[in-house]
């Protein structure tokens, strides 16, 4: 699972950069091409950045499905060891509080 994540994370990563690298392509050449060029050019970035949101919708969704079984797995250790339960709540309050006073 770590490495599906790294995969994901590393190819947005990249989709983003070559959007980001073909809208700058458009900015600084867009006085020295043809129209047709340009043209070519604003389908492209049209299309990367259809292909991005539509990636990072589906990443959000991983996320959120992630995050829900994290939590079910959390509430169902906290009803099967309730006092672990205490002692990792206290644990946690005592870390943000020391955290809080050093401010």
């Amino acid at each position: 699972m770590a490495q599906q994540k790294e995969s994901t994370s590393e190819q947005l990563r990249e989709e983003l950069e070559t959007l980001a690298n073909t809208l700058e392509e458009i900015l600084h050449s867009s006085g020295d091409k043809p129209k047709a060029e340009l043209d070519k050019i604003r389908a492209k970035a049209e299309g990367l950045l259809k292909d991005t949101r539509t990636r990072l919708t589906e990443t959000r969704g991983k996320i959120v499905d992630q995050t829900k079984e994290i939590a079910d797995k959390a509430d169902s250790y906290v009803h099967e060891k309730p006092w672990a339960g205490v002692g990792i709540g206290a644990a946690v309050g005592v870390v943000l509080g020391v955290l809080l006073t050093r401010r």
